[in-house]
């Protein structure tokens, strides 16, 4: 439990053992980390950008077809089940259910040549999230290894991880995959994505219930016990500590109010909104899996991304779940997931990419919307499209980035590239290259060698930068 009120008041008034050890195992665990914090943020020195990356993982695997690359022209089984939308870019395309998007194309960039070549879940999610670097760690722990992990000036967590289920509690029955998309490979747990669903504990002890003279007595205490820690040097320890650490800047600091949508005005709550695109009473009737996979949230989650990104944080993953649409039995046929869907990634991206045009933000904010891999060409016999990672889903939104543009091309059946493919390392120097000064990076000392190498080492996607 993160929160810093804990009752347990002895008969004298006096803090119980009880609270003490509590205290004091807080000290132990990590509230040293500030210091460490601290250095890590002085040697990032002008290496950081104040630039923000939110990366939309549509978990399941997206399907190309349906979304950026309908292929009209392939046979029936081939091509969009949607059909397409025509788009603000004379000649492109969209899948039919992305109309908005379609509008904004001139504010998108669209990569119709990302190819890994893996097609299973769990490799796929974890390789398209770490961009194929030898750490394996996710971009965001490569992101707060460099950075630190939380903004000095705000306190916010550097890197978020924002699920359905940190929306609230009439989230918690939704689906759920955070290891997929937050694993810190070689580099310590400490660099995993802050998670405010843990537990779904934390957005309700955001609130500071003492008084302010108890909480500095228990942080002097903290200080103290603080001299315990100095004789260790165990990751464990400094992992336990930073989620300690963060909560205690999201108290005193008013970082909860970042995660506190109702205070935006109603009309743009409105905009976001996603509660009503979930999957009709006969699909869940008919599909056991309908009801976890509702994209509900989604729109909060994308405003939340938002907010984060102003208060500070640098890296934000989104989950949308629900696009393993291979048909049959309890699974989701492709017109089953993509009725509730693509409308509600249609509603809160293009929301999104709004919202941040009209606050000025748009070069300061890069989206990333991707998936482990793509989907099958072919429908198959129960309806739906099989993994496929030869062809897989991507497109870019801001960042100071050359927008307005489809780069690459499939081949006739959608099935690969048809020309040079864009790898996933292309994609992480891209992110890299949004949130640091590449050259600076090179420079700085206090940084795994391994680290330094993988940010500084491949090339970003050119027709973007």
């Amino acid at each position: 439990m993160l929160s810093l009120c804990t009752g347990g008041r002895s008969a004298s008034g006096r803090a119980s053992r009880r609270e003490f050890l509590r205290i004091g195992a807080t000290s132990l665990g990590g509230m040293s980390l500030p210091g460490l914090l601290a250095a890590r943020a002085s040697a990032a020195g002008s290496a950081v950008k104040e630039t923000s990356v939110v990366v939309l993982n549509l978990q399941g695997g997206p399907t190309q077809f349906e979304t950026f690359d309908p292929n009209m022209q392939a046979p029936a089984e081939i091509r969009s089940i949607t059909g397409e939308t025509k788009t603000s870019l004379p000649g492109v395309t969209f899948g039919g259910s992305l109309p908005r998007l379609a509008g904004l194309a001139d504010k998108l960039a669209v990569v119709r040549s990302y190819r890994h070549g893996i097609s299973s879940h769990g490799p796929a999610a974890m390789h398209v999230m770490a961009g194929g670097n030898p750490t394996g760690a996710m971009m965001g722990a490569l992101y707060s290894r460099v950075s630190g992990l939380t903004n000095a000036a705000t306190g916010v967590p550097k890197n978020v991880l924002v699920t359905s289920r940190a929306m609230g509690a009439e989230h918690k029955e939704l689906y759920y995959n955070a290891d997929r998309v937050s694993q810190t490979g070689s580099l310590a747990a400490a660099y995993r994505p802050f998670d405010p669903s843990a537990g779904n504990e934390l957005l309700g002890n955001m609130t500071l219930q003492i008084e302010r003279r108890r909480l500095d007595d228990r942080r002097g205490l903290l200080e103290r016990l603080d001299a315990l820690r100095r004789g260790f040097d165990n990751g464990g320890l400094e992992t336990a500590g930073r989620f300690q650490q963060q909560a205690f800047e999201v108290l005193v600091r008013g970082v909860a109010d970042a995660f506190d949508w109702s205070q935006e005005d109603p009309a743009l709550l409105a905009r976001y909104d996603t509660s009503t695109l979930e999957p009709t009473a006969q699909v869940k009737q008919r599909n056991s899996y309908a009801k976890q996979f509702s994209p509900v949230a989604l729109g909060k989650q994308m405003l939340l991304a938002r907010r984060l990104c102003e208060a500070g944080c640098g890296f934000v993953t989104v989950t949308c779940p629900g696009w393993d649409m291979h048909g049959g039995g309890k699974e989701f046929t492709m017109a089953d997931g993509l009725a509730s869907l693509t409308p509600a990634v249609d509603r809160a991206v293009s929301a999104f990419i709004e919202d941040v045009h009209a606050r000025g933000l748009s070069k300061n904010i890069l989206l990333v919307i991707t998936g482990e891999f793509g989907r099958t060409p072919r429908l198959n016999k129960n309806g739906g499209r099989d993994h496929w990672g030869n062809l897989c889903t991507l497109a870019f939104a801001g960042g100071g980035l050359q927008m307005g543009q489809v780069i690459g091309r499939s081949d006739r059946t959608g099935s690969q590239p048809a020309g040079d493919p864009i790898s996933s390392a292309n994609v992480m120097a891209t992110v890299m290259h949004t949130l640091f000064d590449i050259g600076q990076v090179r420079l700085m000392t206090g940084i795994p060698k391994e680290v330094e190498r993988v940010i500084t080492g491949s090339q970003p996607i050119r027709e973007l930068v």
